[in-house]
């Protein structure tokens, strides 16, 4: 009888610890925020007048082509990379991306608020002050009907399937790397190089490949919606991935942070069921020991 109480004394404190102490401990460290938001309200009074267009690919095509491509690749269409990701760097700050899978990467409405104004679509406007600017140029002076035109082109050029690693490389490795994805040849090292990117970013963006055990798949996916959420004044822009490419980064991120995780959790109730079995075969010792002594 004695330990049955010891044991309810035991469950009772921890109890109080996990459910009291654990939870507000927390959500001091870690506040709650909003949930994502993949309609992105608050750039949409910004497109308004793109959003009730019909974009038009074929004119988006000669628009992007022209005022576009002198910065940014887009391989699948044949227009190669002007400079190598050194010299891409040293001008614009971090390299840019290829824009031959941005129209299924990103959001639509991103994409617009993007091409009009891309430090405020961004939420990057706090670092471009004093005269310094967006390494990308605003585009807020065209007509509606040719930002339409535009991320139409954009969408009509997109693939329809990326696997979780080409999204990744696509959406973060400009300045992101994850050394445990390729740790023999090193292609999975950030684009930008280092100094570059710090003098960019104002500190080296982290290797990314423990982020999921560290931070979780739900702090990822606030975070890449909106850093700011987290991490008020960061240098690191709202990306604008749709929830289908942000889940397919946070899956590769698990693959190649977290490889073990299914069979983890596999394990997780047989050894429960382990802990059951053992705790009925020692109480069942326990009780013919004392039945000896009495």
């Amino acid at each position: 009888m004695r330990e049955l109480k010891i044991l309810a004394v035991v469950v009772v404190l921890t109890l109080i610890t996990y459910w009291g102490v654990e939870p507000f401990a927390h959500s001091q460290m870690h506040p709650h925020v909003e949930a994502p938001d993949y309609t992105f309200e608050d750039v949409q009074a910004d497109i308004t007048d793109v959003k009730a267009l019909t974009g038009n690919a074929e004119n988006g095509a000669i628009l992007v082509q022209t005022n576009c491509t002198a910065c940014h690749s887009i391989e699948a269409q044949g227009f190669p990379q002007i400079m190598d990701d050194a010299s891409s760097a040293a001008a614009y700050g971090v390299v840019p991306p290829d824009l031959g899978t941005s129209g299924k990467l990103y959001n639509p409405d991103y994409l617009a608020a993007f091409i009009k104004d891309p430090a405020k679509a961004s939420k990057t406007s706090h670092k471009f002050v004093d005269g310094k600017v967006h390494p990308m140029p605003g585009y807020g002076w065209m007509q509606p009907q040719e930002i339409a035109d535009m991320v139409a082109y954009l969408q009509s050029i997109a693939p329809k399937e990326m696997t979780d690693k080409e999204v990744f490389k696509d959406a973060c490795q400009r300045c992101h790397g994850i050394k445990y994805g390729d740790m023999k040849n090193g292609t999975m090292s950030a684009k930008t190089p280092v100094e570059n990117i710090k003098a960019y970013m104002g500190k080296i963006p982290p290797d990314l490949s423990q982020y999921i055990r560290s931070r979780g798949a739900e702090y990822i996916h606030e975070f890449v919606n909106d850093p700011q959420k987290h991490l008020e004044g960061t240098a690191m822009p709202r990306v604008g991935l749709t929830h289908d490419a942000e889940k397919q980064v946070v899956s590769y991120m698990e693959k190649v942070g977290d490889s073990k995780k299914q069979e983890r959790e596999e394990l997780g109730p047989k050894f429960l069921i382990y802990l059951v079995i053992f705790a009925i075969f020692a109480w069942l010792w326990k009780a013919s020991k004392w039945r000896e002594v009495h």
